[in-house]
């Protein structure tokens, strides 16, 4: 190598080390579990903070902002300081297994409402099972955003 070549791979090094140069631009905060977070846990703003890492990690599927973790359900255990996966994150069920639940039928100007326990949890646009409590039959339906189980075809 030359010595003129060594004094620009130098300096090209020293440029993305010092702070505030290239290298310090490549980096972001990303949110970390400030503790171990278990499979199942709603994530709250006590349980994650921010560690700064390569721009690369955000690339590599790592939540992006305190935002887009926090009321989020743990899919699998999430370690202190590690970045957290957006696919190690789920939406919380809305409906939990026994609940009491209002199934609702539409069609045209037709709306039929009943009660049914649900069978199993779901969150929004899941398709879940319910037990109606007058007739005992199980039924299959849509949880919408208010709660509700919609049922049929509108």
């Amino acid at each position: 190598m030359t010595p003129a070549r060594f004094v620009s791979l130098a300096l090209l090094l020293a440029a993305f080390a010092w702070p505030g140069g290239p290298a310090a631009a490549q980096s972001l905060q990303l949110p970390v579990p400030a503790m171990t977070i278990y499979p199942g846990d709603v994530i709250e703003p006590a349980f994650v903070t921010s560690r700064t890492f390569p721009a690369s990690m955000l690339v590599r599927g790592a939540a992006p902002n305190l935002e887009a973790v926090i009321g989020k359900v743990a899919r699998r255990t999430l370690l202190p300081e590690q970045p957290i996966p957006v696919n190690a994150l789920g939406e919380p069920n809305i409906i939990a297994r026994g609940a009491s639940v209002q199934v609702v039928f539409r069609e045209g100007g037709l709306v039929i409402t009943a009660y049914g326990s649900a069978l199993e949890p779901g969150r929004v646009g899941d398709v879940v099972r319910v037990r109606n409590i007058d007739t005992g039959l199980v039924i299959f339906g849509v949880i919408q955003s208010d709660g509700t189980v919609r049922v049929g075809a509108g």
